[in-house]
């Protein structure tokens, strides 16, 4: 029971329960009991009477409508309590005699036959329903109407008011890879209307501004370029000893504005993709990074094909395996597959990065220097644009800390077949 909707639900159920219950018990507490004692008077000074006409009159007692003399009870099931009331209330007067109570089928009201002296019997219906048992049923039933309405009402209402929260929280869920969200239809209650137009407006106002990040930092990139191409001719005309420095600085300057170029391509990237047999895409950039002399070693791999664009994957791949082998002396590649998804591992044996600062090692231009035994060159967006090209494809990248070493995991979903 954690979201909002349900603790809402069962908080107000259990309020309006509460009231209900304590109402009920307020109510019996206040109410009267019922007479019973006035009552079993009330017949037996009743009972009293006819005894006394019918010893005034043994042979024949007239006909009082209500009341009769019979030689035998009333025969049917007896019902229990009424007897001892009256019996106890003919006691007091100083009578004592044998009354039973009979329910008679057909009659509205039971029937009570009093023994008398001379031994007959007089037969009288008894101003009061039937006794029925199982009351307590009833009573369970009325708890469980309450408490079952009072729950559909509730949810009914919660259900309503909180739809717009859980408007929110579907749209978060269908925000996909790529940062874009579809437009929410703009329909039904005022406050889901109003709800759906927000999130549009929201989401039109997040796609403006991360085109526009995208188009400035193209746009720096591929303009850092011209005034890059004169310095690198200017500096051909600089001593020996100052030229290799100059060269170094615009090689560095060039990989950063290439690297940003292409981390805003990946990012503007579209397209469902191609089939991808990952296998041998992992085969062919671990046999070209060790052609290029990097201490890379392809240690298992099982056949996967996935859906991706093989360009951007390749770029991923490079990506963690260069920075494995470049700062933990040697990439170790593995690749597995299970009924559901593909697992690529690449793990080094350099000294790992401080785990204070592993949320922060897919940031853009991010460099964790200290944890590095030498500098290095780079513009610290490899990690960043191999993040985004994996979940761009609906994998997860991860990193995590050996003793000693680094291990990368890169997990893409498995080709599904149509």
């Amino acid at each position: 029971m954690t979201s909002f909707r349900t603790r809402v639900t069962a908080l107000l159920v259990g309020a309006v329960l509460i009231v209900v219950a304590l109402a009920t018990g307020l109510s019996l507490a206040l109410l009267p009991p019922p007479p019973f004692r006035e009552f079993d008077d009330a017949v037996a000074g009743q009972i009293a009477l006819l005894m006394d006409l019918a010893a005034r009159t043994p042979d024949a007692m007239p006909d009082l409508g209500n009341a009769r003399l019979a030689d035998a009870p009333v025969a049917g099931p007896q019902v229990p309590g009424p007897p001892d009331g009256i019996a106890a209330a003919l006691a007091r007067r100083g009578i004592a005699t044998d009354i039973r109570v009979s329910d008679v089928p057909g009659e509205t009201w039971p029937v009570l036959s009093a023994r008398l002296p001379t031994g007959r019997w007089v037969v009288m219906s008894l101003p009061m329903p039937p006794p029925h048992g199982g009351n307590e049923w009833v009573f369970v039933g009325w708890v469980l109407i309450i408490a079952l309405g009072t729950t559909l009402v509730v949810v009914a209402a919660v259900r309503r008011l909180t739809r717009p929260l859980a408007l929110l929280q579907e749209a978060a869920a269908a925000i996909g890879p790529d940062g874009e969200l579809a437009p929410l239809k703009e329909k039904g209650p005022s406050e889901v209307r109003a709800a759906a137009t927000a999130i549009n407006r929201l989401s039109a106002r997040l796609k403006e501004a991360m085109e526009s990040r995208m188009r400035l930092v193209a746009a720096a990139g591929h303009d850092l370029r011209t005034p890059m191409t004169r310095m690198r001719l200017r500096a051909e005309f600089l001593p020996d000893h100052e030229r290799a420095a100059w060269i170094a600085d615009l090689d560095e300057l060039d990989r950063i504005a290439d690297s940003a170029i292409r981390l805003v391509r990946e990012e503007v990237a579209g397209g469902a993709g191609e089939e991808v047999r990952l296998d041998t895409l992992v085969s062919e950039v671990t046999t070209e990074l060790a052609v290029l002399g990097m201490k890379v070693t392809l240690a298992a791999q099982v056949p996967g094909s996935i859906t991706g664009r093989p360009l951007a994957l390749r770029r991923a791949l490079r990506n963690l395996i260069i920075n494995a082998a470049t700062h933990g002396q040697g990439a170790t590649v593995r690749l597995h597959v299970d009924t559901a998804q593909a697992v690529v591992e690449v793990e080094d044996r350099g000294p790992g990065i401080p785990e204070a600062l592993l949320p922060r090692v897919f940031e853009p231009f991010f460099r964790i220097d200290p944890a590095r035994s030498a500098p290095t060159p780079g513009a610290g967006l490899g990690l960043a644009i191999a993040h985004e090209i994996v979940a761009r494809h609906g994998g997860t990248l991860s990193l995590r800390n050996l003793s000693p070493g680094l291990l990368q995991t890169a997990v893409f979903p498995l080709r599904t077949e149509a």
